[in-house]
């Protein structure tokens, strides 16, 4: 769409550009701590010589990207009028070694020379910044033209009467005072460390000219208005009420065009429009001229909103709940900082999370350039932008709270046109947070077409009181993944931020040898298999729980931080990426309701309006509905649980096994639904859809094709849509069980475990000097042995459908997993304790009567495992030295037995 435009004024760009005194060939960028693959295609002529700014382009401009003049100076008030004696690579941070500086400055002065091309004579020139952090001021030929406060938002210049003929100089002096002044900075510190990185002083995005006419375009804000079939466009311009014309276009070929005024909205036609998604990113170009001025851009149709659909509120995208999987891209460089090398690096980042299965990215606490949100416009990815914060950790100032205010505005109005962005984050995890209430309503009414998160992790940290407005609850949880709360009649439920799993990678990491992450594992095929085990919690969340979207820290290692799916150098991929594409398409699925974990045990939840208290259940055989709650039987939990099956009659479909009546199914018996041994195979076979009513999963009978399984007067049935509550009463939330464990243990009485695995079945499972191993132990041993190897059977700490062990010779003291080792210790009374001590019984995984296996309840792909002697958690595919292998099902199957200590 862009590329014949951009090689053109390109060429252009290199035609008209007049090197400084400074001769650019003599100029070489430091090396940086780590170098990716594209550090040394950085051109020292010619930089980043890509259009900056695809949403309002011209087909005449000149780049002044490349090597400066530079000085640190103690005062901006006098700009330099001899040379200065150094060098700077522009657009980078002065701290990047592609600067060539490579040291942070509180004050600096840029400066280099220009000629205007011949062919702009009698027109109008534009001097444009991209961005520079954080205060500048702007000198042509010695006269001042403004000065500009905001590190992150792109400002202009009319510089016509300060040119003269022939060669024109630049001065740009520039004040980055980092956290040493209350000013919005994200995650940039002086004294760099931890989660906070090293600053991105000076202009840090594209320097250029353009030609205009006297009066000329400068937005395009441009909302889709799917609905109304129609673009709902306001073009601002350097003076309002001029007449105007757009179009908009298709393959070259107008689809709608109108007529308005500047300043003022106007609707365009955009008829039968083709949907941007995340799975079909399509993007309508735009025309529009303004007298003799002309310029082009583009955008998507969709909609962004709010739903209930299948029991809980969802954010939509074109009136569908599509779940946001995501993951946290801070956008920081080992070789450029705020600056991605190069177009290609910066388009790779985004790529690489568009392949691994993420829909969509959250921009943490940073805002990039023009060129960044056009690769997640074209590629498909949607945007959750931060709002970089005031300093963490301290109350900002009046002035702090002022600035940091003004930028917010900017940054919403200059990013209206962007299709990506469906989301605004005012504040993270309450840093430098003020008057959220109002300041989320404030992002509401300068944007009402986006959804307003008022503080991503608002249950955590330095986060002030929630207000209860805006429209998302949004919970950070490390490693997680989980939530703290749950989504309400006007505000989705979301998870800020989770993850943050490590590996080191000898070579691969910033120097400071301060490297850490939220959870370390050993090798790369351990931590793929820890990433699969936390992400294949999240279809329990979002079915159960509500949860809309997800946020995993994080695509790239940054500075200390090595907690990414790549190094920080973007050199080494440290997950098996199939295995973390497979778990993503498996987390879209479950949320989309067409894909059903089959060995696992579920409820069914109603989801129309008034009755989500209730859960289809069997009762004498027949399948009802009824209240389910925490206060509820076993036996009605039991009876409301069941096993998903592959289909008895077609595997691509399923089939509900009753959990407490084993080998009885649910199956449709003259449109009736109960519960019976030895179905026909059809009648018990059902397959899933995406819910009728727009959430959740609609289950249509294999035997009955166009007949659902709905509610009806507390009653279950197949049925057609008959209007009214059919859709809601045919689509169901397949949420975790009500009854976890798949198999029994008694409660309150004394049991031994032993080991099944042959030739090593005359040992079992017990505690000595605080740890979980396996000793031959009999009715014969020492009765200090048979008490170690005797525990009495509790509820579970953590979830009472599941167990825990407690010593029977040290009361009060249970076994717990801590990493990966079991052990004896003490309820210390945390939510980690008990959840570490809680283990679901499950069918014995190497079969057997009488045997059983212990499932972890925050581990769920774990099981209690011997090996070698010892005992931990284990995994049938992890890299740790007691997952896995041949032996593994019979390794985690136990007879359990009466307590030999007992």
């Amino acid at each position: 769409m862009l590329s014949r435009q951009v090689v053109l004024t390109t060429v252009l760009g290199l035609l008209a550009v007049l090197l400084s005194p400074l001769q650019a060939s003599a100029f070489t960028p430091k090396p940086p701590p780590l170098t990716t693959p594209w550090t040394n295609q950085v051109s020292v002529t010619d930089p980043l010589p890509e259009y900056p700014r695809p949403q309002l382009t011209r087909t005449e401009w000149q780049s002044l990207n490349g090597v400066w003049q530079f000085a640190p100076t103690s005062d901006l008030n006098n700009p330099p009028t001899g040379s200065l004696p150094e060098e700077v690579l522009v657009p980078y941070p002065i701290e990047s070694a592609l600067s060539g500086i490579q040291r942070h400055a509180d004050r600096m002065y840029y400066k280099r020379t220009f000629t205007v091309p011949a062919g702009w004579s009698g027109r109008h020139v534009q001097l444009n910044f991209g961005a520079v952090m954080w205060q500048s001021k702007v000198w042509v030929n010695g006269t001042l033209l403004g000065t500009h406060e905001g590190g992150y938002d792109a400002f202009s210049y009319d510089i016509t009467s300060a040119l003269r003929a022939g060669s024109n100089e630049i001065v740009v002096g520039v004040w980055a005072p980092v956290d040493t002044e209350d000013i919005p900075l994200g995650k940039q510190r002086v004294n760099r460390g931890g989660i906070w990185y090293t600053p991105s002083s000076g202009i840090w995005q594209t320097v250029w000219l353009e030609p205009t006419e006297p009066t000329w375009i400068t937005r395009l804000d441009t909302i889709p208005n799917v609905a109304a079939s129609g673009l709902d466009l306001t073009v601002q311009a350097s003076a309002s009420g001029q007449p105007l014309h757009a179009q908009v276009l298709s393959g070259g070929q107008v689809v709608g065009e109108a007529s308005g005024i500047s300043g003022t909205q106007f609707r365009v036609p955009v008829p039968n429009a083709h949907l941007w998604s995340p799975d079909d990113p399509f993007l309508y170009d735009i025309k529009v001229t303004m007298g003799s001025d002309s310029v082009g851009g583009y955008f998507g149709m969709r909609s962004v909103g709010k739903a209930m659909l299948g029991g809980f509120l969802r954010p939509t995208l074109n009136g569908k709940f599509v779940y946001a999987l995501g993951t946290l891209d801070q956008g920081f460089w080992p070789d450029g900082l705020y600056t991605a090398p190069t177009d290609d690096a910066l388009r790779f980042d985004l790529e690489q999370q568009k392949a691994l299965g993420f829909n969509m990215v959250r921009k943490h606490i940073k805002v990039e350039s023009a060129r960044w949100f056009y690769w997640a416009d074209k590629l498909g990815l949607m945007v959750w932008q931060d709002m970089p914060s005031l300093v963490a950790g301290r109350n900002a100032s009046a002035t702090g709270e002022a600035r940091y205010e003004t930028e917010l505005r900017r940054m919403v109005d200059n990013h209206k046109q962007i299709t990506s962005i469906v989301q605004w984050i005012p504040f993270n995890e309450g840093w430098g947070e003020f008057d959220a209430g109002r300041i989320a309503d404030l992002v509401k009414s300068l944007d009402p077409s986006r959804l307003v998160n008022h503080n991503s992790g608002s249950n955590c940290c330095d986060s002030d009181p929630d207000p209860g407005n805006g429209d998302v609850i949004d919970d950070h949880m490390y490693v997680g993944p989980g939530i703290a709360r749950a989504p309400s009649t006007t505000r989705v439920l979301q998870l800020g931020e989770y993850g943050g799993l490590g590996l080191h990678v000898p070579g691969h990491e910033w120097p400071s040898g301060n490297s850490f992450a939220y959870e370390m594992l050993p090798t790369s095929d351990a931590l793929t298999t820890r990433y699969v085990q936390i992400t294949s919690q999240l279809p329990d969340l979002i079915t159960g729980s509500g949860l809309s979207g997800s946020i995993y820290t994080e695509p790239t290692d940054v500075e200390d931080e090595i907690n990414g799916f790549y190094t920080y150098d973007r050199q080494v991929q440290k997950m098996d990426f199939a295995r973390v594409r497979a778990v993503k398409q498996q987390v879209l699925a479950a949320a989309n309701g067409t894909t059903l974990p089959t060995g696992k045990l579920i409820s069914f939840r109603v989801t129309t309006p008034t009755y989500t208290d209730r859960y289809l259940r069997h009762i004498d055989g027949v399948a009802n509905t009824e209240v389910v709650n925490a206060s509820g039987s076993q036996t009605l939990k039991q009876d409301a649980t069941f096993w998903v099956r592959p289909g008895l009659s077609n595997s691509s479909c399923y089939s509900f096994e009753s959990r407490n009546f084993p080998g009885q199914y649910l199956r449709q018996r003259d449109l009736r639904i109960y519960k019976e041994a030895n179905p026909d195979a059809a009648d018990a076979t059902f397959c899933a859809h995406p819910g009728l009513s727009g959430g959740g999963t609609s289950l249509e009978s294999a035997a009955r094709p166009g007949y659902y399984l709905r509610h009806r007067n507390s009653e279950v049935w197949l049925d057609t849509d008959t209007g009214g509550s059919y859709r809601d009463d045919a689509t169901w939330n397949l949420v975790p069980a009500w009854w976890r464990s798949g198999a029994d243990l008694a409660v309150g009485q004394v049991r031994t475990f032993r080991v099944t695995t042959a030739g090593f079945t005359d040992r079992v499972l017990r505690h000595r000097d605080g740890l979980a191993r396996t000793d031959v132990i009999d009715a014969n041993s020492p009765l200090t042995d048979r008490q170690d190897a005797s525990f009495v059977i509790r509820p579970g700490l953590a979830e009472s459908s599941c167990y825990s062990l407690e010593s029977v010779n040290f009361p009060g003291q249970f076994l717990r997993h801590s990493n990966y080792r079991l052990q004896k210790a003490s309820d210390d009374g945390t939510d980690t304790f008990r959840k570490d001590a809680t283990f679901c019984a499950q069918p014995p995984r190497g079969g057997g009567a009488g045997n059983v296996s212990l499932q972890s309840f925050n581990y769920p792909t774990y099981y209690v495992r011997h090996s070698s002697e010892l005992v931990y958690i284990a995994t049938v595919s992890g890299a740790n030295p007691w997952d896995g292998g041949g032996s593994y099902d019979a390794d985690t199957t136990w007879a359990d037995q009466p307590g030999l200590g007992g």
